[in-house]
């Protein structure tokens, strides 16, 4: 009874006489001394006679035993839970009443036992007393360090029956158990989704209420997870505590680690039952199977796509909904992911953190990085097994092979048209909507394409970086410069299949093409008629309207098309910068450049076929054939005549309103067509170029010395209708036919 006495009195007087040696604690009774100084010694007395599992007290030997007698003497009251010690018990009790009576001196948070007191107090002091032997490394609490220690070893003493997958910790196996039953007895009572553990489920209410606990004192970052929280601050302490052991790589988690080691080896552990192929990861394994098996089990309930990730069906919901929450503070433009909108703040930035080791060019995206480097290389691993082609990348094969297959999976909406790549669909739907999103910061002009823009903007900058090894000429795209390059090597890699015609771009080809299958997809809007071009609907766009707002600034004269105006502009320069290569001759365009190498070859390739006769040049043939089909599409607005050629609907124009803009500068004379002055101009000049060869006898024009020929030939041309005589001169077929009329 004394003992008892002295006991309390010391209590309140909070007097703790008995001290350790080992470690200088106190204690109020001798007795609580002798239990402390057992944790100093490796001695375990207390032997259980189930298990053979030793204890240090006798008391915890007394709990442990009623693990096995299945003895749980204690009962609450209010849910009539049981347990195995009072302790215990008046722990629980605290959940029904929400007592708190441990409160913290430092941050007055309160707590439902001791223990858990003194560990949060260690938050405040950094003490971590649990030291682990093998690494170093301090915990706050015994169990921390436990659990650390299975870190250090590869035994797994937990087994699943029903897989046999074994883990380190019973309560990750008690988990994993509930995989293999579909109870999930945690509901979330906002959306009705249920959960195996009570921490998922408090997780997973953080996505209704948005509430992130965890803040970064450095940025003031705010997470959902405290680990995630802790992976992000190594970044501002730059701390990689995991090494790797083959090249000194370091990574922030383990996780990271394990997967890099799979680098330096060739082990790949994780085999496809369906092929038997192996893979280094679980994760490739699974989106090998994935794009093995026809299966998507992820549907779209709004238009019924099927996916084979969340993931996938997550990024495409977004898709239908116009919702845009990310919204760049610079430019206010707002965007459906937040990673589209962390690449396009780098665009404000200017921050490229990509450099190639090669060229030190820049990039802001790793993607952009890599698919640069390739450029660096000639090696193209990708093979077609179809055309045995070879690409430097995968992506690129795929494309391609779509040629092969004829796959268009790409189809709009509006006219039913097919594309092989989902970017050309969106590029192709900007011609339905008239949408331009691309805006050039110099002029406000907007295009439909990134592409076209970039084109654009390079008009208004003189840097030409791209300079042609033969001739210097120097040019804005790389594209341009190998376009350039073709007209030195002569090279038309791009043929026609049809024809055996080659062309110097896949463009021009693809022009070309339509010629055999006669396609004109190009129409005009005011009458209707088809074109092959784009650009030969633009400018016959122009001949509906009297508008001319190309002015030269020589003579005033107005032009419908720039191109024009350029080409006369070069009358009152006298530029003539497209030379004959047999000649020397210049030309104002590569048009009448072309039309006068064909006066060097005795060539006639193209015949007509109703008469025999022969043409250096297709146009001319074409020209030709309207005689005998009677066609003249060119019509006179004036008096409803019709004419072969634009050009000699052109000359009649000048009848009616009477115009000669031709003037000869010796006599002042005017005339209706350039070859009528330069025919004139060999009066004054004395001057004839056309030669006969038979007799040498000179003429001033070709149509002169053709009729002379006939003389020294027996070609009668001009025959007449009546009575079948014919005749070399038309002028005397024309008498002849005097007689027949009277």
């Amino acid at each position: 009874m004394e003992q008892h006495l002295v006991v309390r009195l010391r209590t309140s007087a909070d007097e703790q006489p008995y001290k350790c040696t080992e470690c200088d604690k106190a204690f109020k009774t001798k007795r609580s001394l002798k239990q402390h100084q057992v944790t100093h010694t490796d001695e375990r007395p207390y032997r259980c006679t189930e298990c053979q599992k030793a204890f240090k007290l006798k008391c915890v030997l007394m709990v442990h035993q009623q693990i096995h007698s299945g003895v749980k003497p204690y009962t609450c009251t209010e849910c009539g839970k049981e347990f195995r010690t009072k302790d215990n018990l008046t722990v629980h009790q605290r959940t029904h009443t929400d007592e708190r009576p441990h409160i913290c001196t430092e941050c007055d948070q309160s707590f439902k036992t001791e223990m858990n007191l003194i560990q949060h107090q260690r938050t405040h002091s950094a003490e971590r007393p649990f030291k682990c032997i093998e690494c170093g490394k301090a915990f706050r609490t015994k169990r921390s360090l436990k659990l650390h220690q299975i870190s250090h070893t590869d035994e797994k003493p937990y087994k699943c029956t029903e897989c046999l997958k074994a883990f380190k910790l019973k309560s990750v196996l008690t988990v994993h158990q509930k995989t293999h039953s579909d109870v999930k007895p945690y509901p979330c009572t906002e959306c009705a989704k249920a959960f195996r553990t009570k921490d998922h489920l408090m997780v997973h209410q953080r996505t209704h209420t948005n509430e992130r606990p965890y803040q970064c004192t450095e940025c003031q970052k705010a997470f959902k997870l405290k680990c995630v929280l802790m992976l992000h601050q190594q970044i501002h302490s730059g701390v990689k505590p995991y090494p790797c052991t083959e090249c000194t790589k370091a990574f922030r988690t383990r996780a990271r680690l394990m997967l890099h080691q799979k680098t330096h080896t060739d082990k790949k552990m994780y085999v496809c039952t369906k092929c038997d192929q192996f893979f280094k990861t679980e994760m490739i394994l699974m989106q090998h199977l994935c794009t093995a098996s026809a299966e998507r089990p992820f549907k779209c309930t709004k238009c019924g796509k099927a996916f084979r990730t969340k993931l996938s069906l997550k990024l495409h919901q977004i898709t239908h909904s116009d919702e845009r929450p990310y919204q760049c503070t610079e430019c206010q433009k707002a965007f459906k992911l937040k990673r589209a909108l962390t690449v396009h703040q780098e665009i404000h930035s200017g921050v490229k953190p990509y450099t190639c080791t090669e060229c030190a060019k820049t990039f802001r995206l790793k993607s952009h990085l890599m698919a640069h480097q390739v450029t660096h290389t000639d090696e193209k691993p990708h093979g077609c097994t179809k055309c045995e082609k070879f690409f430097k990348t995968e992506i690129a094969l795929m494309l391609h092979q779509r040629i092969h297959s004829v796959e268009r999976p790409f189809k709009c909406t509006e006219c039913d048209k097919a594309f092989a790549l989902k970017s050309a669909l969106t590029a192709h739907r900007r011609i339905h909507s008239g949408e331009k999103p691309y805006k050039c910061t110099q002029c406000d002009k907007t295009f439909g394409t990134t592409r076209e823009l970039m084109l654009h903007e390079s008009i208004h900058f003189e840097d030409r970086p791209y300079e042609c090894g033969e001739c210097e000429k120097a040019f804005k795209t790389k594209q341009a410069l190998l376009k350039h390059q073709r007209s030195h090597t002569g090279e038309k890699p791009h043929q026609c299949t049809e024809c055996d015609m080659a062309f110097k771009t896949k463009k021009c080809l693809s022009v070309h093409q339509r010629i055999h299958s006669g396609e004109k997809p190009y129409n005009c809007s005011e009458c209707g008629m088809a074109f092959r071009t784009n650009g030969a609907v633009m400018v016959h766009r122009k001949c509906h309207f009297e508008e001319r707002p190309f002015k030269c600034t020589e003579c005033n004269k107005s032009f419908k098309i720039k191109q024009c105006l350029m080409l006369h502009q070069r009358t009152h320069t006298e530029e003539k910068p497209y030379k004959c290569t047999e000649c020397d001759k210049a030309f104002r365009s590569n048009q009448h450049l072309i039309r006068h190498r064909a006066t060097h070859s005795m060539e006639r390739p193209y015949e007509c076929t109703e008469c025999n006769k022969t043409f250096k040049m297709k146009p001319l043939l074409m020209l030709h054939q309207r005689i005998h089909t009677g066609e003249k599409p060119h019509k006179c607005g004036k008096c409803d005549q019709g004419f072969i050629s634009k050009v000699q609907l052109k000359l009649h124009h000048r009848d009616h309103t009477g115009e000669k803009p031709f003037k000869c500068m010796v006599c002042n004379r005017d005339f209706k067509t350039k070859g009528s002055l330069v025919s004139h101009q060999r009066i004054h000049t004395g001057e004839k170029p056309y030669n006969c060869t038979t007799c040498d006898k000179a003429f001033r024009t070709g149509s002169a010395l053709r009729q002379h020929e006939r003389i020294h030939s027996d070609k009668r041309p001009y025959k007449c209708i009546e009575c079948g005589k014919a005749f070399k001169k038309n002028a005397v077929l024309t008498l002849h036919m005097k007689i027949h009329t009277g």
